[in-house]
């Protein structure tokens, strides 16, 4: 068996082109856009970089996008009140705080100043808590793009096991909450778990966020599994996954490759979500 890979950037851009002519479409009949507005503060090479992608592809789809550059040394009430003007700022559909923030700044108290309706990656408590709930909201971005990549290579979840391999709050905890919400059996691995090949050998689905490279080796993946595959590590120069690629994919029945899986989904997500957020503040005026 040599399994089927996951095209993340295809998939993505297929997305964004639909983005595309949905905005074309208001713009043309309203005269409007939706606006993506990032802060960053500091140089994080990391952070610089993904920002500059998401206003490349904002350029691309039409979504304007408002990059706000703080300093290092930015105070947490000088972030606070740049958060607060957006909140007001009408022409801002969705926010995003890129994270790392200066040393000392407590980012649950940034969280929870971005307005629940302009929180485009699920920042909020607010909507933290929906999610977990179960109510309608603006999914994080990285889990809402795993579950888009299960979808659209028709994928059945129901009934099925489903392993996640990390605990953290940006995709291990909300990606096992939506792999809950579509009927699967959901097991969470983390650190501690003291068998994680047994819990992994038994799974139909399994998403792998640790960012250890290498933690899933192919005798740990059961003959016909689904592997997505969101960690990202940087090895010899190279972007390598959790997953060891070549000797999963003998055994998977389809996997996302790393990179060109989760990757180009996130961001997809993000202009995704940035146009929900525009559509539901203008929901009185604008009919699509």
């Amino acid at each position: 068996m040599s399994a089927a890979i996951i095209d993340g950037r295809e998939i993505s851009k297929k997305i964004k082109e639909s983005i595309k002519n949905q905005i074309e479409d208001i713009y043309g009949r309203y005269g409007l856009r939706p606006g993506l507005a990032a802060i960053i503060a500091g140089e994080d090479p990391a952070s610089v970089s993904y920002v500059k992608s998401i206003e490349k592809q904002c350029g691309g789809t039409g979504v304007n996008f408002y990059w706000h550059k703080l300093n290092t040394g930015t105070s947490e009430c000088e972030i606070l009140e740049k958060i607060d003007k957006l909140n007001n700022d009408d022409t801002v559909s969705g926010m995003i705080v890129q994270l790392p923030l200066p040393k000392g700044t407590d980012v649950k108290r940034i969280g929870s100043s971005i307005a629940p309706d302009k929180d485009v990656d699920c920042f909020s408590p607010i909507n933290a808590g929906k999610l977990f709930l179960g109510e309608d909201v603006l999914l994080p971005c990285t889990p809402k793009g795993i579950i888009r990549l299960i979808d659209e290579m028709g994928m059945e979840t129901s009934g099925k096991k489903a392993v996640v391999v990390g605990r953290s709050n940006i995709v291990g905890k909300p990606v096992a909450l939506l792999l809950l919400q579509k009927n699967c059996t959901v097991v969470i691995c983390n650190s501690k778990t003291k068998d994680l090949k047994s819990e992994v050998c038994d799974a139909d689905i399994i998403v792998a966020a640790t960012g250890k490279p290498g933690l899933i080796t192919g005798n740990m993946v059961k003959d016909g599994a689904v592997i997505i595959d969101a960690g990202v590590s940087e090895v010899d120069g190279k972007l390598i996954g959790d997953v060891v690629f070549e000797e999963a994919m003998q055994k998977a029945s389809c996997i996302t490759p790393v990179p060109g899986g989760v990757g180009p989904m996130t961001t997809a997500m993000l202009l995704e979500n940035t146009l929900e957020a525009f559509k539901n503040a203008h929901k009185d005026i604008i009919h699509i």
